[in-house]
């Protein structure tokens, strides 16, 4: 419960201390645990995963590939709803877990560049779904970060290292996900629908937490078993829209050059003639518990998602102007946004996307009484240890008084130092969960 209500609630201290614990709730109510309490059940060895049914003790074998930010604890869910059923598989995972779930083998892949962890993972998975038969189920449990953690170039010519310096250039080029997505997905044996390839003619179902826009679910970790909706064609014109080619290595840049790239399976392959893929959890999840929280806080709330994917800048002014007309006819008004802004990093601070949002809007409301937290629901943001931050009027006068330059910082993408420093940084650390981000403005 956030009591928001005390006599001196309207305090900027009080408002960033709302608007983080209406985040947290959020967070906590848009868990893992209780996506799989309502979309998956297990009863005397029937698996139900939201309107399907598999008898576990009809297929010769049932196989389980789990991989990205909440791999692990999807795992566990899983393992606990089947009970008794015997699983094997692989969990791929970019944190070091303190137990592992039996019958599982572990993998440690990089994030948010590859590593040759996230190789050798590709690598196991690809030789356990390839014996699979028609007598088989293939369970894949997918959320965000896969794309990294389980990697395998499509040409043997990319080494780790310029799988890396790609992975580099696409984080920070500016693009929105699903424009990343569409390039590594035709640069990877393992994305774009290629592990239902994989394991064809086994049945499959892949099992989804969603951090990308609901309209393109096959971005979700580059789309490992889904059919791809983007082409060849599609990763040229990216590549020339922000200008990719000159800070791509030689190895993967020549394949641009000579449009050799190779197209990914379209939905008419008979890889996803026996798939189904359902999203048990989105960003969708977290506003909606968002809103609730506040609600029960005492605020009239709205929520626009229109800036989701617009540039960091860009999105501020919008939300701004309209949490400032929101406010004319409310006293105390909270404005909730969700999915994802996008910052082109051109210097090489500490900091992330959420918190870069965050100290660019610290600036546009100094002085007034207005409250905006922008944090990731995976709990890390960017190369930094937070998930984000919560700002107010107060905070570029609290910076200047610990003698940071707000400008400099902004410039160097270099905003974690300044916001860790005057408390308005938010460390939850890994939450084991990625539904995208949330934004949570109060005005007051």
């Amino acid at each position: 419960m956030i009591h928001a209500m005390a006599a001196d609630r309207d305090s900027p201290q009080r408002m960033r201390e709302t608007a983080r614990g209406i985040f947290l709730q959020a967070l906590q109510n848009s868990s893992i645990a209780s996506a799989f309490s309502r979309h998956v059940h297990c009863d005397r060895g029937v698996l139900r995963v939201c309107e399907d049914l598999y008898d576990l003790n009809a297929y010769a074998r049932v196989a389980v590939v789990s991989m990205g930010k909440a791999s692990h604890t999807m795992a566990e869910a899983l393992s606990r709803a089947v009970g008794e059923a015997k699983l094997e598989g692989i969990v791929a995972s970019p944190v070091e877990v303190s137990s592992q779930v039996h019958g599982f083998r572990y993998f440690r892949g990089g994030h948010p560049t590859p590593n040759a962890e996230s190789i050798r993972a590709a690598a196991a998975i690809r030789k356990l779904l390839e014996p699979q038969t028609a007598t088989s189920l293939v369970i894949f449990m997918i959320s965000g970060g896969g794309s990294s953690i389980v990697e395998k170039p499509i040409d043997d010519e990319i080494v780790l290292d310029d799988l890396i310096a790609t992975y580099r250039a696409l984080v920070l080029s500016g693009a929105p996900i699903a424009d990343i997505n569409a390039i590594r997905k035709h640069l990877s044996s393992v994305k774009g629908g290629r592990l239902a390839q994989a394991a064809f003619p086994a049945q499959q179902v892949s099992l989804l937490i969603s951090d990308v826009p609901d309209a393109t679910p096959d971005a979700l970790a580059s789309g490992p078993t889904m059919a791809d909706s983007t082409s060849v064609e599609d990763c040229y014109r990216i590549a020339e829209k922000y200008d990719l080619l000159p800070q791509l290595p030689q190895s993967t840049r020549e394949l641009f050059e000579r449009h050799a790239l190779e197209e990914t399976p379209k939905s008419d392959d008979p890889a996803f003639y026996r798939s189904r893929w359902w999203t048990i959890l989105s960003n969708r999840t977290a506003v909606e518990q968002a809103k609730l929280a506040a609600e029960s806080a005492g605020f009239e709330v709205h929520i626009d998602n229109s800036c989701d994917d617009w540039d960091y800048e860009r999105a501020s002014e919008y939300l701004l102007q309209r949490l400032r007309e929101l406010k004319k006819s409310n006293e105390h008004v909270c404005l909730i946004s969700g999915g994802e802004v996008t910052v082109k990093v051109t210097d090489g601070g500490v900091g992330g996307r959420n918190q870069q949002f965050a100290l660019a809007f610290a600036e546009k409301i100094a002085g007034e009484n207005i409250a905006v937290l922008s944090a990731g629901t995976d709990g890390i943001d960017g190369n930094s240890s937070a998930a984000g931050a919560v700002v107010d009027g107060s905070t570029i006068d609290r910076a200047r008084a610990k003698s940071f330059d707000v400008s400099t910082a902004l410039a160097k993408f270099d905003a974690y130092p300044l916001l860790h420093a005057v408390g308005d940084a938010i460390e939850t650390g890994p939450t084991g969960n990625n539904v995208r981000d949330l934004r949570i403005l109060l005005a007051y």
